[in-house]
């Protein structure tokens, strides 16, 4: 009789412990269950700030065509370089996209920023006789990394004007912007005032160019 009350704590004790065990390992199931990736975060090149028109557009009407460039370009991928160990490897960003493809985005900011100008925008289905057509073409967008702590974003940009079937004239523009943070941020808003600073080239060039009165 006097080992019974021993025994039965025992036991007691030994169940105890199992449920704190079976308990713990639960809950440590359910933390990992409830880990969730990380989300991906999503940039654009912000608001367009209003401008004042130009005092003389760089052209009454201009067909905008919609920018090409490369397969890569045209995904929502976020790409980088690190031009000082390997510049030939494009990386992606893993938790940061953009908000659409950067084809799709150059292209907005730039009409938006010629009609800004003064110039009246049509589209490809709008055009008529002896409208100029502007046609883009992307050579590079990227963030690249010149070393651990300096970084810019790059676009490198062909355009073309013709009328009807003349080519008036082609340029390329390439403009680098620095980054102010070493990463997806910072790679945002640096090809965002690259893509601006080459929409201001791209209409001071249209200004200089030589059209025939139709």
């Amino acid at each position: 009789m006097n080992h019974t009350p021993t025994a039965r704590t025992s036991v007691t004790t030994v169940r105890r412990l199992l449920l704190a065990a079976t308990t713990g390992a639960a809950l440590l199931l359910a933390g990992c269950a409830s880990d969730k990736p990380a989300l991906n975060t999503t940039f654009d090149f912000g608001p367009a700030v209003s401008s004042t028109p130009s005092a003389r557009a760089p052209l009454a009407a201009v067909v905008v065509g919609d920018v090409t460039g490369s397969a890569a370009l045209d995904s929502e991928r976020m790409y980088y370089r690190l031009n000082y160990s390997d510049p030939l490897q494009a990386r992606a960003y893993a938790n940061s996209r953009w908000s659409a493809t950067p084809l799709q985005m150059v292209t907005q900011r730039l009409k938006s920023r010629i009609a800004q100008s003064g110039a009246k925008v049509l589209s490809v289905s709008d055009a008529s006789d002896g409208v100029p057509i502007l046609r883009l073409e992307i050579d590079d967008f990227t963030h690249n990394f010149d070393s651990q702590t300096q970084s810019h974003g790059q676009l490198v940009l062909r355009a073309s004007l013709f009328q009807g079937h003349t080519l008036i004239d082609q340029k390329t523009f390439d403009r680098k912007n620095p980054a102010t943070s070493m990463d997806a941020a910072g790679g945002a808003r640096a090809l965002a005032g690259a893509t601006d600073t080459v929409a201001a080239d791209v209409i001071a060039w249209l200004a200089t160019l030589p059209l025939k009165k139709e």
